[in-house]
């Protein structure tokens, strides 16, 4: 085997997590922060800790099983991390992870402006709706 050099393995592992290469584990991970729910979950923690129940009211669109499912799925990837409280009923808190934290502006910066930008992407989609109805 022969050796390599710093700059060579540097080398390699820059291609080797290329995002654009199929086999590439980071389109793992852009697939699970481009998913609306995650994006969701991690802005809303960006204010601190946060029981389920809670997570639930301020995303009322959510079902349980996708709440649970999302959560569980940060938790793994380790961007939110869970604390259980024994009590009756059992208290579960959520929280982002320093590592979470440092992926939340880039969330809060896609979610405001899908908010500031809603009424343009929805007038270029009639646009466009109107032009490919008339044309067929």
């Amino acid at each position: 085997m022969a050796t390599q050099t710093a700059v060579q393995r540097r080398q390699l592992d820059a291609v080797a997590y290329n995002a654009f290469l199929r086999d590439c584990p980071t389109q793992k991970l852009l697939d699970r922060i481009s998913d609306k729910w995650v994006s969701l979950v991690l802005v809303a923690l960006a204010g601190g800790s946060q029981r389920y129940s809670e997570l639930l009211r301020t995303m009322p669109g959510v079902s349980q099983k996708m709440l649970t499912q999302t959560l569980r799925s940060l938790e793994r990837d380790g961007l939110v991390s869970r604390r259980v409280t024994a009590s009756v009923p059992v208290r579960v808190d959520y929280e982002l992870t320093e590592l979470g934290t440092t992926l939340l502006p880039v969330m809060r910066a896609i979610k405001d402006w899908a908010e500031c930008y809603i009424e343009d992407v929805d007038a270029a989609r009639e646009r466009y709706d109107s032009q490919v109805n008339a044309s067929v």
